[in-house]
């Protein structure tokens, strides 16, 4: 990840400052090779260190992605297993190249069902890139939309019982200090990949006028071009937020 350029030519006009992505299909796009699922996992994650990569060429200051949601511990236990031992992996392989790259990474979702060797390092990556701001990398592990609005109201209810915060203050702008994304801006672009045209339970607020782009590409065949193109397009996008052109 390091030596990446950064010319100000290639910077997209219009571009995206913050992208959010589902990266669906990697289970497919094993099986379409006779290997298994966490094959396609591992695909993946290699996936990521591209898109990463090139995202301060593009513009992109934030990039959000979907790496395990509540509903995937449904799944059998090996695959399971398989996409815990992946995240521990890729964090002490990866870890330094973040740092040296100037990522920061941030993790959000609930860490309770999560094991302690796990979340240790996730902590432990996320104060190793504390001081970096080149690109805002957000990972999403036993993450859901509903859930983290459950568990925010949660908080503010908490608050509100506590005298520290009146009924009457409690408006659109309040719940937002109570996500996880607290501290980032809402995401411009959403991408889902694989086929799929749907959000399952991912940033259900925060994505409220986001714009959305769902392709056919499984996320290993993700490439830098395919989300240059995406980035380009947001830009001729008409965002209006509800409002008329004048």
């Amino acid at each position: 990840m390091a030596g990446v350029p950064q010319p100000q030519s290639d910077l997209i006009p219009g571009c995206p400052r913050h992208v959010a992505i589902i990266m669906d299909g990697n289970g497919r796009w094993a099986t379409q090779r006779g290997r298994p699922r966490l094959y396609g996992h591992h695909a993946g994650a290699r996936r990521v260190r591209e898109i990463v990569e090139c995202c301060p060429i593009f513009g992109v200051d934030y990039l959000t992605i979907f790496a395990f949601s509540t509903e995937n511990w449904k799944r059998t236990q090996v695959e399971v297993a398989g996409l815990m031992n992946l995240f521990r992996r890729y964090i002490i392989k990866e870890t330094r190249a973040l740092v040296t790259s100037g990522v920061r990474v941030r993790f959000i979702g609930d860490r309770v069902r999560l094991d302690r060797k796990l979340t240790q390092m996730m902590t432990e990556l996320e104060a190793a890139t504390a001081q970096n701001s080149r690109v805002h990398l957000t990972i999403a592990i036993n993450y859901g939309g509903r859930d983290e609005v459950a568990r925010a109201t949660k908080r503010l209810a908490a608050d509100v019982a506590a005298g520290n915060l009146s009924p009457d203050a409690v408006d659109e702008e309040t719940l937002p200090r109570y996500l996880d994304t607290h501290v980032l801006p809402d995401p411009d672009l959403v991408i889902r990949t694989s086929g799929e045209a749907r959000i399952s339970n991912f940033l259900l607020w925060q994505s409220a006028y986001s714009e959305y782009e769902f392709i056919d590409t499984l996320w290993p065949d993700f490439t830098q071009a395919e989300f240059q193109r995406l980035c380009t397009a947001f830009g001729g996008r008409d965002r209006r937020y509800g409002g008329v052109r004048r």
